[in-house]
């Protein structure tokens, strides 16, 4: 199974591909690190994205899209360009899962990935949206997606 895990900061997208297969988690090579969104207020822009991150996610046949999850109010509130990138990655036939950062801090406490993040061919700006990924694996593998 493939993952495509998601960071979603402002206008960008940060993503992180992660497959499990055999028993064995691998770090698929990706074309793309991020996708951003220079002016959310322009319908062309979020179509251009919405197109552009579901080729990528058909090319490389993802099974499954997870999003780390932002608060919708108060002072840590993700952004409203944020919350647009994220229905427009939500209209898709792929499932698509919404995981909290408590959920993912207390997994990865739970059952650490045993590999160090910094032997991956990832940039360290993809640490979260591997993290995600990997922990929605996690859920699948265990039961509890």
């Amino acid at each position: 199974m493939k993952i495509c895990g998601v960071e979603l900061k402002g206008g960008e997208a940060i993503i992180s591909l992660l497959t499990y297969e055999g028993e064995t988690f691998n770090v698929p090579a990706c074309r793309k690190v991020s996708f951003s969104v220079s002016n959310s207020n322009e319908t062309e822009s979020i179509r251009e994205f919405h197109f552009a991150f579901h080729k990528l996610m058909e090319d490389y046949k993802v099974d499954h899209i997870a999003i780390i999850e932002r608060e919708q109010k108060g002072k840590l509130a993700g952004s409203a360009t944020s919350f647009k990138l994220e229905a427009a990655i939500q209209i898709t036939d792929l499932p698509v899962s919404l995981i909290s950062p408590v959920a993912i801090k207390e997994q990865l406490k739970r059952n650490p990935p045993q590999v160090d993040f910094e032997s991956l061919d990832l940039k360290r700006v993809q640490k979260n949206a591997f993290d995600v990924a990997y922990v929605q694996h996690n859920r699948i593998i265990f039961g509890k997606a």
